[in-house]
């Protein structure tokens, strides 16, 4: 049974992650298309329209890709995973059926339109095209995590006799007081991934000393809202959610700062430290009294809670990669502001341009929001565990006993390869739509 439970969750691990690689740029990427397309309309500079149409191309690339590995993960449901939609499929079944329904044919429609019918439609409805894919990506966005708030945090559920759980009151899955919080957080940080991609774009063909009038405008764009989104993601909405889990998840908050031993008065903030379980204790501590407790509850001497007042089965089965999942989000989200900050000054003061050094770090530092955001949901579903549903249903319960261990690895090991291939096409058309760069419009 433990070997069931590890290799189902090994291959939804590997799935989802490899997944959320596309869609964290495509939500984010959709908002600043439209912004590139609404400049346009309002002053007929053509650069920002070829620009609109330069990131859509990369937008339906990582779509497409979005999708195939989507698919997958569908089907866990209904194989690894038999139980657990069989006892909640009543409740998470509308809100996927939403995404579906609403969202996912709204983004994937309207994707065409903006790619093939800027002539036939004209510029208007065009935009109009442009806002609906923002509109369906940021909606498939929301209803997934209506159905992950609900895992988290299950509001407006009834449980039958034969332990089955019905959907009560339909608007409590939106009055979730963890989906709004989740939803922002989630956003912003995607927009940050996407912010370091398009300015990184701007970077690279400045150093390059190619289309360096499109490379000032990406990077330009992508610093004003990289830099921004770094301290929304902070600010309220990281700050948001870490009270969120103070308040629902009191456990798994204790995990994830590390904290061992419940203080009497007030509760520090780790900056480094290493978790021994052998000893219960942070190993090689560096950190500052009370700061915890203030951020949490705005009182110095504010008492949090340590693992040692939870029971065993109470706490997160994982408890260091949750620990260390949390610290890197919370490490690359600091970078973030400062390398954002950093050169929103320069471009201020109109040095950024010509700054090679940074201009370099912002190129290469593409790689780390994309972590950030893997992070920060290993941190979300870590903390959740040992439960599928927080607090009503085990993930021990949720399996399907008729699939093997041996099958699951198997697949799993099918999947790694097949990913991979996907992966190097899925940089060769990147690379190939960036070396060519954004073409002015034909007339």
């Amino acid at each position: 049974m433990e070997d069931m439970i590890f290799y189902d969750r090994l291959q939804f691990a590997f799935t989802i992650t490899f997944h959320y690689i596309f869609p964290q740029l495509t939500m984010g990427l959709s908002l600043m298309i439209v912004y590139f397309k609404w400049k346009f309309l309002r002053n007929k500079i053509e650069k920002y329209n070829n620009a609109a149409k330069f990131f859509m191309k990369i937008f339906a690339v990582n779509f497409t890709m979005g999708v195939i590995t989507g698919i997958p993960m569908e089907f866990q449901f209904g194989t690894n995973w038999a139980k657990f939609s069989e006892l909640t499929g009543g409740i998470i079944g509308q809100t996927l059926a939403m995404e579906g329904t609403f969202s996912f044919f709204l983004e994937s429609s309207f994707l065409a339109l903006f790619i093939f019918g800027e002539k036939l439609m004209g510029q208007k409805l065009h935009f109009l095209t442009g806002f609906l894919v923002f509109l369906g990506s940021w909606g498939s966005g929301y209803f997934i995590l209506a159905t992950n708030a609900w895992m988290q945090h299950p509001v407006g559920y009834e449980i039958l006799d034969n332990g089955t759980y019905v959907l009560e009151n339909f608007s409590a899955l939106f009055k979730n007081p963890w989906l709004l919080p989740t939803f922002l957080h989630n956003q912003m940080a995607s927009l940050i991934t996407s912010a370091f991609v398009v300015a990184s774009i701007g970077a690279f063909y400045i150093l390059r000393n190619k289309n360096k009038e499109y490379g000032k405008l990406f990077l330009k764009t992508g610093v004003v809202f990289g830099f921004t989104a770094s301290v929304l993601v902070a600010f309220p909405t990281g700050d948001w959610n870490a009270k969120n889990v103070a308040k629902y998840q009191p456990a798994s908050f204790a995990a994830m700062e590390g904290i061992f031993e419940t203080e009497p008065k007030g509760a520090e903030i780790v900056l480094i430290g290493q978790p021994n379980m052998v000893e219960k204790k942070l190993d090689n501590k560096i950190a500052v009294p009370n700061i915890l407790s203030f951020l949490t509850y705005q009182e110095w001497d504010r008492q949090i809670l340590g693992m040692d007042k939870f029971k065993k089965e109470e706490l997160p089965d994982n408890i260091p990669a949750l620990y260390y999942a949390y610290h890197i989000m919370v490490g690359l989200g600091t970078i973030f502001i400062g390398i954002m900050g950093l050169s929103a000054f320069f471009l201020w003061r109109k040095k950024l341009y010509t700054i090679k050094p940074l201009l370099w770090g912002i190129m290469f530092l593409v790689p780390f929001p994309y972590i950030a955001n893997l992070t920060g949901w290993y941190v979300a579903e870590l903390g959740r565990q040992p439960y599928l549903v927080y607090g009503l249903l085990k993930t021990s319960d949720g399996i399907s006993p008729t699939v093997s261990s041996g099958n699951t690895l198997f697949t799993l090991l099918g999947f790694v390869a097949l990913y991979m291939l996907l992966g190097l096409l899925f940089l060769v058309l990147v690379g190939k739509t960036i070396h060519q760069g954004p073409k002015p419009q034909k007339h």
